[in-house]
């Protein structure tokens, strides 16, 4: 089947007051245009995952940049057979990812950023361009590290975002003397992780621009072990920017997912859970 859906991730921290008037017309839009997934309207800024047609999709990305906050939107894009979401949904948010952090606020300044084509060429040489070492930081959940990260990541254990100022206080020793990557998916959490890290006195920070996504894109998978989690129906997606195959348990058939993959029973004999506890 040939993919026909095309699938946008986006956001942007831009002060929106008028986040309730927002909801109900695009809403209807996005109904109207056949649009599935989610968007986050907050004070702090729009976060969106949303599938659909390519016209409809680039007929929503046109309306919504007639807005000037969201004028320089940029999105990145990846294709499925299938639609990934179930629904069609606006919610509305204290903040695009939950820190509890009100006084980080990156339409004010965001960290400096370090670019895919940057990031690969450090890693491949094993120092950033001032001979420091790089250390790269995941700042996401604890169950999205298990499908993939970059090797040789520093993960924390985090059930949640707002775990991450305490969980990387603890830390702080392990990055003297060294270049911090932060990221994340897209780039929101990695983006509020540096801000934060760089107020608590952690001046070696930089953030991966536009997530793991964005490197997939421009670079691929180098120094990248497994597939990066997504928050729809694919599950993850590979560094071809493509859901991550389903495969089957070698004893009894049954599927199992990118997530289960990870498991010590499939990396072992390549069965499920289930067969191996049998």
């Amino acid at each position: 089947m040939s993919p026909s859906f095309v699938n946008i991730a986006a956001y942007k921290f831009v002060t929106i007051d008028d986040a309730a008037a927002l909801r109900a017309p695009m809403l209807e839009q996005c109904q109207a245009l056949g649009l599935k997934g989610t968007i986050l309207l907050t004070p702090e800024g729009i976060n969106l995952f949303l599938a659909g047609q390519r016209v409809a999709i680039d007929t929503f990305l046109t309306s919504l940049r007639s807005d000037a906050r969201f004028a320089d939107l940029e999105v990145k894009e990846s294709l499925s057979a299938t639609q990934p979401f179930n629904k069609m949904l606006i919610k509305l948010k204290a903040e695009i990812i939950t820190m509890k952090l009100p006084v980080i606020r990156p339409e004010q300044g965001r960290a400096p950023a370090v670019a895919p084509r940057q990031l690969k060429r450090w890693l491949d040489q094993g120092h950033d361009d001032h001979g420091k070492p790089v250390v790269m930081l995941d700042t996401r959940n604890a169950f999205e590290v298990e499908v993939g990260s970059f090797d040789g990541t520093l993960t924390l254990p985090l059930d949640k975002f707002s775990d991450f100022p305490a969980a990387v206080a603890a830390r702080r020793d392990d990055f003297i003397g060294k270049t911090v990557v932060t990221f994340c998916t897209g780039g929101i959490r990695c983006e509020k992780a540096a801000i934060h890290m760089r107020d608590i006195g952690i001046d070696n920070v930089l953030q991966l621009d536009g997530g793991i996504l964005k490197y997939f894109d421009e670079v691929g998978g180098e120094h990248y072990h497994g597939a990066c989690f997504v928050f729809d129906q694919r599950t993850a997606l590979d560094a071809q920017l493509q859901a991550s195959a389903d495969v089957p348990c070698a004893r009894c058939a049954a599927l199992i997912s990118p997530r289960a993959q990870l498991g010590e029973s499939f990396a072992r004999a390549g069965i499920c859970t289930l067969c191996a506890e049998a």
